[in-house]
């Protein structure tokens, strides 16, 4: 079920925005604009956000993700079209309305931490609930829920600048989470970590997400953490989605020379699945020609990465039997079937997908 939706999102800056849509309706170029003096930095952007999934938004800078990630929230009006979380026009909402949304049912979480220096992180973690009123015992045990949950059980009492970088910013999820906001919004959020403290925060959030199975629509500019944190992911350019999808659709069907260009140095066997390769039973897999696994033969599930399919062919020459969640056999891959996957140049999808004008849905 969709919870969030965006319907043909604009957001122009300058003079006469309202002539800006229209003439960016009819075709005008974005350059165009900016000799006007107007600048168009989200044009025509829809999509939906299924209820417990993270929607990734990738692009580089300037293409738009973080100003379209403010007027989900309404911290920026949009220009022309809408926002509806659980069917409500968030667009329509009297600025009172709007705040108490913000406090009650959508949380941030910001790429520069944002605590308060003055503040101990118990305090910190409890800040949402503050706003919204929550009395202290109890905005205090949940802020400790949040903060246990984050890997800071026994930190309650310290300061932020006695935490690292990675710390800080799990006091800012803590504080997100504290809440039990409905939708969760990540801008940028572990983009001034290191690498390694980086990684750490994205296992940290995909295993809260298996415990709390929030609405997340989550910000970056690196292409790997949007393959590896997103159930669909959509790819900005000059301020336009240009395709949505899939890690496996936009890595197996890019929909333009642009997003190709991005997945070229993607790790292929980290992204693709068993699933995404096997040959079916339906289309003469003699392995399942039974209807059940072979005596003997080595099982994979349709989710398993393909970096973890060298192990077993290197011991032993049988196709892999691959299985659905009920542990039904559904397909097969041999060692040929892999390598080819490996090896296979991702192809442009043709343009007959495409939504108006400006977006492709690739589907596997």
């Amino acid at each position: 079920m969709s919870r969030l939706r965006a319907e043909r999102l604009y957001k122009v800056f300058g003079r006469r925005a309202d002539q800006a849509v229209a003439q960016l309706e009819a075709g005008t170029d974005r350059d165009e604009l900016r000799a006007q003096g107007t600048t168009a930095a989200v044009i025509d952007a829809s999509f939906e956000v299924q209820e417990g999934h993270i929607f990734v938004v990738m692009g580089l800078s300037g293409s738009g993700k973080s100003t379209l990630l403010r007027m989900l929230n309404g911290l920026l009006e949009p220009t022309s079209g809408r926002v509806l979380f659980d069917g409500e026009d968030l667009t329509a909402l009297r600025p009172r309305e709007l705040r108490q949304v913000r406090a009650h049912k959508i949380s941030m979480v910001f790429q520069h931490f944002a605590l308060f220096p003055h503040r101990s992180v118990l305090e910190n973690a409890a800040y949402g609930l503050e706003v919204q009123g929550v009395p202290r015992e109890e905005r205090e045990r949940r802020a400790t829920e949040a903060l246990e949950l984050a890997g800071l059980k026994g930190w309650e009492g310290s300061w932020p600048d006695e935490l690292s970088g990675g710390m800080q910013q799990r006091v800012g999820l803590a504080r997100a989470l504290a809440t039990d906001a409905d939708l969760l919004l990540m801008d940028e959020s572990f983009s001034a970590l290191d690498p390694l403290i980086r990684r750490d925060m994205q296992d940290q959030l995909l295993q809260l997400q298996k415990t709390l199975h929030k609405t997340i629509v989550f910000i970056t500019h690196d292409l790997n953490e949007a393959m590896r944190l997103g159930d669909r992911i959509a790819v900005m350019r000059d301020g336009r989605i240009v395709q949505t999808g899939t890690a496996e659709d936009i890595l197996v069907r890019p929909a333009t020379d642009y997003v190709a260009s991005f997945i070229q140095d993607v790790d292929r066997s980290r992204v693709l699945t068993a699933g995404a390769i096997m040959r079916d039973a339906e289309s003469g897999a003699p392995a399942l020609a039974d209807g059940g696994v072979p005596e003997g033969a080595t099982t994979v599930t349709t989710g398993t990465p393909l970096a973890e399919l060298f192990t077993p062919f290197a011991t032993s020459e049988q196709p892999l039997v691959v299985t659905d969640a009920s542990g039904a056999p559904v397909g097969v891959i041999d060692r040929e079937r892999l390598l080819t996957a490996l090896a296979e140049e991702p192809r442009v999808a043709p343009p007959a997908g495409a939504r108006n004008g400006n977006e492709v849905s690739a589907h596997a």
